[in-house]
């Protein structure tokens, strides 16, 4: 390459503030050094911008997208449309899934399951019996019954939800939390990822799910994985000491440290928090996957499977643990929600799996007083229809995706404890008051943890991007303690 080029190609920030600096930039004046500075990365947020409720985040996905007219919205009134075609006034002009679309029919299929009505301050939650467990819980819980979004297909629909876009490559909400509000806990990730796996059909996840996106890096999501390595690569190499890997660090740091001043680039900085955090985890990781200091009550509590490393169970208890150690947000991915074929054979195996250990998260949080502190949310990517997909029998039937009506649930801080918001109409396929959207969620989510949504933002390809996007979106006012 001509030398000449590879200079220029290496002009940077810092390269052209010294060039300034010695007269090298003179045309440079300042109005375009400053659009210039500008059009970089942003600097991070200052924290929050009143006093916060929740401390830190707990977000328990369902991936896959279960079926609320099997779950918390009951409609008893269905039995009488069994078999009915869905009225073409109720379907409207929304789109169905290239599933069903092609069916003669959208025969209705009412909830075969049994639900019991919990007390609550309001009226009573009605919660299927399949989540017996988790609706013993109402009176702590927010029961939103008017979700909807515009993303019909799973990939786009996850990751709008969990983004705030529909396309790959923006932050995740838990980045966009680590840069508004940093880490309160210096030897373990702000940020924090685990998955299970459930009994149904499971959807692929990708990694930009819990990615930073444009944000620096050291914002993003640290996956903990099943087995005895949750985090691979964190042990020290055979025949490395802890002092050993310590010069190493201070002697990697040292030359990251000369690449950034040198290049000025931010990522430089956050590979250099990551070693440092990767060190600091080398302590902190087996003291928390380490199950020895919990009481026989607590893990009968979570049941059977929390000793399994990877499952649902064992990832609730994981999560209490986090909690109690600051770590800011906690995601956990729970697979097997898509129920085209069997609501009835696999809705039972996937709701025992998670009914028990969501509950005891609830009561475990509550009874250590973290609960006020903790906002936990509970749902999936979009609803269920509420026809059958395929053949209809009383024994058997399946659900399509369905995104203009779902459920999901929050506890704990900011949250007002034992209420429901919202209604779906007597189909549970349309909102009939209060409709709530992905963003309207995420604002609220921001609220509760001392953000202004319109205030977080972070310039990027000339543009301020933030969570909660462009379109009008608000607190949802009425749940907020």
């Amino acid at each position: 390459m001509d030398p000449l080029n590879d200079s220029l190609l290496n002009i940077n920030r810092r390269g052209l503030l010294k060039g300034a600096a010695t007269g090298g930039l003179g045309l440079l004046g300042g109005p375009a050094l400053g659009q210039l500075l500008a059009a970089g990365n942003s600097l991070p947020a200052a924290g929050s911008n009143f006093a916060p409720k929740a401390r830190r985040i707990i977000y328990l996905f369902q991936e896959g997208a279960p079926s609320q007219l099997d779950t918390f919205d009951h409609k008893p009134g269905l039995q009488e449309f069994y078999d009915k075609d869905l009225p073409p006034s109720v379907r409207g002009s929304q789109r169905l899934t290239g599933m069903t679309s092609n069916q003669p029919r959208l025969p209705i299929a009412p909830s075969s399951f049994t639900f019991t009505k919990h007390p609550n301050r309001q009226e009573g939650l009605w919660v299927s019996d399949l989540l017996r467990q988790t609706g013993e819980m109402a009176g702590e819980m927010c029961v939103i019954k008017s979700m909807l979004t515009e993303q019909i297909n799973h990939s786009p629909a996850v990751t709008f939800i969990q983004t705030g876009h529909q396309l790959p490559g923006r932050p995740s909400m838990g980045a966009w939390l680590s840069y508004g509000l940093g880490s309160a806990n210096e030897d373990l990730p702000t940020f924090v990822v685990m998955i299970s796996r459930g009994r149904g059909q499971m959807q692929a996840l990708f990694s930009h799910l819990w990615g930073a996106g444009f944000l620096p890096g050291q914002h993003q999501g640290v996956q903990f994985r099943a087995g005895r390595d949750p985090v691979l690569f964190l042990n020290d190499p055979e025949g490395m000491s802890r002092s050993d890997r310590r010069k190493m660090l201070d002697m990697l740091a040292e030359l990251n440290g000369r690449q950034a001043e040198a290049s000025g680039h931010s990522e430089v900085l956050a590979r250099i928090a990551q070693y440092e955090m990767a060190y600091r985890m080398q302590a902190s990781v087996p003291d928390l996957t380490d199950f020895s200091d919990e009481s026989p009550a607590t893990l009968e509590m979570y049941g059977p499977d929390v000793r399994k490393p990877g499952s649902y169970a064992f990832n609730c208890l994981m999560a209490r643990r986090m909690a109690e150690r600051d770590v800011r947000f906690i995601q956990l991915y729970h697979r097997g929600w898509d129920h085209h074929g069997s609501v009835t054979r696999d809705l039972p195996m996937q709701c025992q799996d998670v009914d028990q250990p969501q509950a005891a998260l609830l009561k475990d949080l509550k009874q250590r007083g973290l609960l006020d502190e903790t906002l936990v949310l509970w749902g999936g990517e979009f609803g269920r229809t509420v026809y059958c997909q395929g053949k209809l029998s009383p024994k058997q039937y399946g659900r399509d995706h369905h995104p203009r009506c779902f459920s999901v649930w929050l506890a704990g801080g900011g949250i007002k404890p034992g209420i429901s918001y919202g209604e779906s109409c007597e189909f549970s396929y349309n909102i009939a008051e209060n409709p709530v959207t992905a963003h309207d969620l995420h604002a609220t989510i921001l609220h509760c943890m001392g953000i202004d949504h319109e205030r977080l933002t972070f310039r990027s390809r000339g543009l301020d991007f933030k969570l909660t996007g462009v379109e009008p979106a608000e607190p949802i006012s009425p749940i907020l303690a």
